[in-house]
């Protein structure tokens, strides 16, 4: 079964970065609240969407964190999955849909300007044939 999402959303707030330890490894990660609208015609007025709560992993979570803020557009593409906690007032079990995000592209419609970055040098070895 694929359960693969990919879709075009505001963020709801800025993204926070967080280090958690997954297999005794510290590894950051950035959480987002994404409204994933559905515009349709010249208006592009809502016609319905949802919120999905997004995580981005490793070298993009920080990338995230300093490019993406409250109101952005973003692209994003991931897994899905199903996250489940007990609430520690009511001690019912929640449950939400989290997506792991793989990519995230800035829509370049909201962007006023853009700054490149030089090209890292790439790291050669000789290797005694």
């Amino acid at each position: 079964m694929i359960n693969e999402f990919s879709g075009i959303g505001n963020l709801g707030k800025n993204p926070t970065l967080v280090t958690v330890d997954v297999e005794s490894e510290s590894r950051k990660v950035a959480n987002l609240r994404v409204y994933f609208d559905r515009p349709v015609g010249e208006d592009f007025k809502d016609k319905g969407g949802f919120w999905l709560s997004v995580d981005i992993w490793g070298f993009r979570a920080e990338e995230a964190i300093r490019v993406l803020k409250k109101g952005a557009r973003a692209y994003f593409s991931g897994t899905l999955r199903m996250e489940s906690w007990t609430d520690h007032e009511t001690g019912e079990i929640r449950s939400e849909m989290r997506l792991s995000a793989d990519y995230f592209f800035i829509d370049s419609m909201c962007v006023e300007n853009v700054i490149y970055r030089e090209k890292k040098q790439q790291v050669t070895s000789d290797v005694a044939a």
